[in-house]
């Protein structure tokens, strides 16, 4: 009997993992089960979010996201509806509260507490950077050169809508490299990426694309079109498809601040081409840097892996240096980024040897690359892929 007089069950893993669909919806926290198919669609971090692991064991996942249990425990309260029959088998047990127990050494070692002093610098060096490329034009003239230089400089600046982006990148984390979960390798309409996707592409002779040359098209239609088109395309849509009217002002007040700062300079024509350039670089930054830690990485179906191996399956890091630590945002450590996604970046480093210890005791491959290899590895992937599509098609047509 729960609190309010409720009546509680004892449930299986088996029969949990039975309510995984839209409209029925369960899910597992420390051994207790929750009902949260109403909820979902309330849910602050999204529907699909917490929806990825209806039928599962969320334990994990939910530390992950919540650094303040107080405030989420009364939301949970009226969802749950009962817990796990004891007994039950969980072949995880030692991994799994190993990594618990790391968790809490960082939460003694203050890890997750911001420095409030690094993040008024990086903010500081990248509003800097965008008062030089104005500045740059403004005493050097318009000639290419300063024209160039100043692009280069502006592309350090990004105007995006928050709630876009979250919710984009809580559903990456919640479940990253998962086909038909992770937004970032829904892709089949333009490339196949890991070993799975290419033999189902391939089943379904969904062949609109010459796959096995997308290692080569990849320079054409990946890192430059990605930010001036895809992403601009799905940001307003979020924002106008969900009525986010304080995000459209914040992200309307970037374009009115650029076009009015660089049109008085270059006129309207070349503020456009200034602005599209500078898409195409911050485009090319952004999908090297972030596909070289995922694409070369495991990519399949949800198997509902354990928090720590899904992630560790997914994503690798970047070796350190300071260059490395500055043009990736400290996202070389994409590693520990994805286990304790809340944590500040500045602190990633430190937990990193906890986590290769942790890695070494249970076994867990624990992958560190070069930033020249991660990128190469991308179009290597790539191409693999590419290879399988066109084997398994070639089968398929012999068949």
């Amino acid at each position: 009997m729960g609190k309010g007089g409720k009546q509680l069950g004892t449930y299986s893993y088996q029969e949990v993992s039975k309510h995984d669909k839209r409209d029925d919806r369960w899910i597992i926290i420390n051994n207790q089960v929750y009902n949260i198919t109403n909820w979902a669609r309330r849910h602050p971090g999204g529907s699909r979010v917490i929806g990825h692991y209806a039928g599962q064991d969320a334990t994990d996942a939910f530390r992950a996201f919540h650094n303040d249990l107080d405030q989420v425990q009364k939301y949970l309260l009226p969802l749950h509806i009962g817990s796990v029959q004891k007994g039950e088998v969980n072949t995880n047990y030692s991994l799994e509260n190993d990594f618990r127990d790391l968790r809490e050494n960082a939460e003694k070692m203050g890890l997750f507490k911001p420095s409030y002093l690094f993040f008024f610098l990086h903010l500081a060096h990248i509003i800097a950077m965008e008062v030089m490329a104005y500045l740059t034009l403004y005493y050097f003239g318009t000639g290419w050169i300063p024209f160039l230089v100043s692009v280069c400089l502006y592309s350090t600046v990004q105007g995006a809508s928050p709630s876009w982006w979250n919710h984009m990148h809580y559903q990456h984390h919640a479940k990253p490299n998962v086909m038909g979960k992770d937004p970032d390798v829904r892709v089949d309409q333009l490339f196949v990426v890991g070993e799975k996707m290419p033999l189902e592409v391939a089943k379904s002779k969904k062949s609109n694309m010459p796959y096995n040359q997308q290692h080569k098209y990849f320079f054409f239609i990946g890192p430059p079109l990605l930010f001036p088109v895809y992403f601009q395309f799905m940001l307003f849509r979020h924002i106008f498809t969900r009525r986010l009217w304080k995000d459209f002002i914040v992200v309307m007040a970037f374009y009115v601040k650029f076009f009015y700062l660089y049109t008085s300079m270059l006129g309207l024509g070349w503020a456009l081409v200034y602005y599209e350039i500078m898409r195409v670089l911050e485009s090319h930054w952004f999908t090297w840097v972030s596909q070289s830690n995922h694409i070369p990485m495991d990519i399949d179906r949800d198997t509902a892996e354990p928090w720590i191996r899904l992630q560790m399956k997914a994503t690798c890091d970047i070796e350190q240096s300071f260059f490395n630590d500055w043009f990736t945002g400290h996202l070389n450590f994409q590693i520990e980024h994805h286990l304790f996604p809340t944590m500040p970046r500045h602190n990633l480093y430190k937990i990193q040897p906890l986590v290769q210890s942790l890695c070494k005791k249970h076994g867990i491959p624990y992958q560190m690359k070069t930033l020249s290899q991660s990128f190469i590895d991308i179009v290597k992937s790539l191409k693999h892929s590419g290879q399988l599509w066109e084997a398994a098609l070639h089968a398929h047509h012999v068949s």
